[in-house]
């Protein structure tokens, strides 16, 4: 079988984030000097998963992960990645991806919080081909849980919960990222 096939999402529309006093589009915004969605690209790159990119515009999240899923049919899964988690770590990806080799779907935590990438084995590629609207994979999530079928994997990576969605989350993720490496 395939490995699975990390999903980054970079359709939205960041409309908190200009809202907030933000320029532009969050994925672009600098971090460090790099832009978000090269930071969480470099993440992928670096966890030597496939990936793919979906920058296409879409009406919601469930419609990107839903083109996203049928542009990689034939993949061994998928980790839904944001686009802006720039901090998330490489070996965070490879843990998701290898736990799917025993469960439906799995979902990462961080001190008990909830974060991404989720993963998803390829029994659910048919439900996320025909997501749409704005709720993304939630309800396939809660589906496979009632079943027993999920599992909460804890990783200690504060970059699975470290999103990018206001001007403060930024300046809160450039802090964090000088504090795991001060001479980035």
């Amino acid at each position: 079988m395939s490995q699975p096939v990390v999903l980054v999402l970079a359709s939205g529309r960041g409309e908190r984030f200009t809202a907030s006093g933000g320029a532009g589009s969050k994925l672009q915004a600098l971090l460090a000097g790099v832009p978000v969605l090269e930071r969480t690209l470099d993440a992928v790159r670096a966890s030597g998963l496939p990936w793919h990119l979906e920058q296409a515009p879409h009406a919601g999240m469930g419609d990107s992960i839903a083109a996203a899923v049928r542009a990689t049919a034939r993949a061994g899964g998928w980790l839904v990645l944001p686009g802006d988690l720039p901090l998330v770590q490489p070996r965070s990806l490879q843990r998701v991806a290898a736990a799917l080799a025993g469960h439906a779907v799995v979902v990462p935590q961080f001190h008990g919080r909830r974060g991404h990438p989720v993963g998803f084995a390829p029994e659910c590629g048919a439900a996320l081909a025909a997501l749409a609207g704005e709720s993304g994979a939630a309800a396939i999530v809660r589906r496979y849980a009632a079943a027993g079928a999920a599992l909460l994997l804890d990783i200690d990576d504060p970059g699975l919960v470290t999103d990018i969605d206001t001007v403060d989350d930024l300046a809160r993720a450039e802090q964090a990222l000088r504090a795991l490496s001060p001479s980035r």
